[in-house]
């Protein structure tokens, strides 16, 4: 052994044995989940002793109706929110102060009014120009709950997705607009085949988030008479008074968010597989 590998032996030797403790923070998080582990087995318990077949199946496809209306009205907004949020988010990029302008006020007030408010504001708010609407021809459109709930729907997830899709453009690096001006290839090229993609990529967990949270806030569309999964089950509480219609919808939801969640793991390793080394 030369004399360098007996000083690093020696050093190794001395050097202080770290104890492996749990901190205050580890403790406490570990309370948390045991007590939330308790509380789902409490409820898993609760959901078996009271289960009333009667309820179920009389009231199950009740909630499957409910439950397509619901992924329906989210993928039609989510849809229709992904086309109008790229305009929006090239308006706000844009060196134009005039569609600058516009762009920033949709997204603030979207963005900073609630989706509850919103949904209000265009269901009950046009119904106001009852005469007008029916003049032009719109009327069709803004006395159905369904159709006013998709344009709320869409114009809220339009402006989140437009910062989305607005700050995954903003992170590709300037030297990748370099190298394609390097290579003598258009603006145009440059931003469709080398720069949205990349960003897409970064974009593709915030907008499973944006997903998450629609399906989620898509129960509030059960205020204005849509029978979602949220409104069939207001309406079986109203006519059982058992709360317990509730915690199926809740279980119901977490399962779907679940699923969408792990879906959406799979699908960004999937994706990025090149980037891992």
């Amino acid at each position: 052994m030369n004399a360098a590998s007996k000083i690093n032996m020696s050093e190794r030797l001395s050097a202080p044995v770290m104890k492996r403790g749990w901190s205050r923070t580890r403790i406490a998080g570990n309370i948390i989940v045991a007590l939330w582990g308790l509380m789902f087995i409490g409820l898993t318990i609760y959901l078996y002793n009271s289960w009333e077949i009667d309820l179920v199946q009389t009231y199950a496809p009740r909630y499957w109706s409910g439950l397509l209306t619901t992924l329906k009205l989210v993928f039609i907004s989510i849809s229709l929110g992904a086309l109008l949020s790229f305009p929006v988010a090239m308006a706000r990029m844009s060196k134009n102060r005039f569609w600058q302008s516009i762009a920033y006020g949709y997204v603030y007030f979207f963005r900073g009014t609630p989706l509850l408010a919103q949904v209000f504001l265009i269901y009950y708010g046009f119904g106001s120009f009852k005469p007008f609407l029916e003049s032009v021809g719109l009327w069709f459109f803004f006395r159905e709950a369904w159709y006013c709930a998709i344009l709320a729907f869409t114009l809220n997830t339009a402006a989140y997705q437009a910062e989305i899709l607005r700050g995954a453009i903003d992170s590709v690096a300037k030297g990748q607009w370099e190298g394609g001006r390097a290579l003598g290839l258009s603006k145009r090229v440059i931003f469709w085949k080398i720069i949205l993609p990349q960003a897409l990529i970064v974009a593709l967990r915030p907008y499973g988030n944006e997903i998450i949270l629609m399906i989620k806030g898509s129960a509030i569309v059960a205020i204005i008479t849509v029978y979602d999964l949220m409104g069939e089950t207001r309406r079986a509480y109203s006519r059982t008074f058992d709360f317990q219609t509730y915690i199926w919808a809740a279980v119901i939801y977490l399962t779907i968010v679940e699923m969408l969640r792990h879906i959406w793991e799979w699908l960004e390793r999937r994706l990025t597989r090149h980037l891992i080394r």
